[in-house]
């Protein structure tokens, strides 16, 4: 006798996700993502380091060409102190355009100021100069004195901007710190 067939349900596939499953997948990608995180900052505060230096370069060489072009001396002089350093770009003598704390000059009189660029205490880059200012000569182009200006980051990765008799910009990072440069 045959005997009716009744079918047997099969067994259905569950689809999806299940909440421990995403919940190990979330694990995985914030342990992930702790670990880039603190790389993502030291390469952002590096290229502010490298961008300010490369604006640095750019001034000077804008300077010793004003300087030529015009028949004046424009000189790029540096400020550090408690509320950050800056530099700024003028003619007339040394400290005749102090930086202002809020990013702006005051210039003595028949004294003009092209630029000033501000890095604020809390900034991520600092910049520091042996030299007080550098004058760029109206005829020759020449920069008078020579000087060092170091561009760095809070982790101590810095560019150092070493501005020869010529007016021109040699670019180094000191222990390859800032990649890019050669060592100083």
């Amino acid at each position: 006798m045959d005997t009716p067939h009744t079918p047997r349900p099969t067994p259905r596939r569950q689809r999806g996700v299940t909440l421990i499953e995403s919940a190990v997948a979330t694990a995985v990608v914030a342990v992930a993502a702790g670990s880039v995180v603190p790389g993502l900052t030291k390469l952002r505060a590096h290229q502010a380091v490298a961008g300010a230096a490369a604006e640095f370069e750019t001034d000077v060489q804008h300077a010793r060409s004003l300087a030529v072009s015009t028949g004046t001396t424009w000189r790029i002089s540096f400020e550090n102190g408690d509320a950050g350093s800056c530099y700024v770009i003028h003619t007339g003598a040394a400290g005749s355009c102090p930086c202002l704390t809020a990013g702006s000059t005051m210039c003595a009189d028949g004294t003009q100021a092209l630029k000033s660029a501000r890095f604020g205490s809390g900034a991520n880059v600092a910049l520091t100069s042996n030299v007080p200012s550098m004058a760029f000569d109206s005829i020759k182009g020449t920069s008078t004195p020579t000087g060092t200006v170091k561009v760095a980051a809070r982790d101590g990765a810095a560019v150092h901007q070493i501005v020869n008799v010529m007016g021109r910009v040699r670019s180094c990072s000191p222990g390859l710190s800032i990649t890019g440069y050669k060592a100083c």
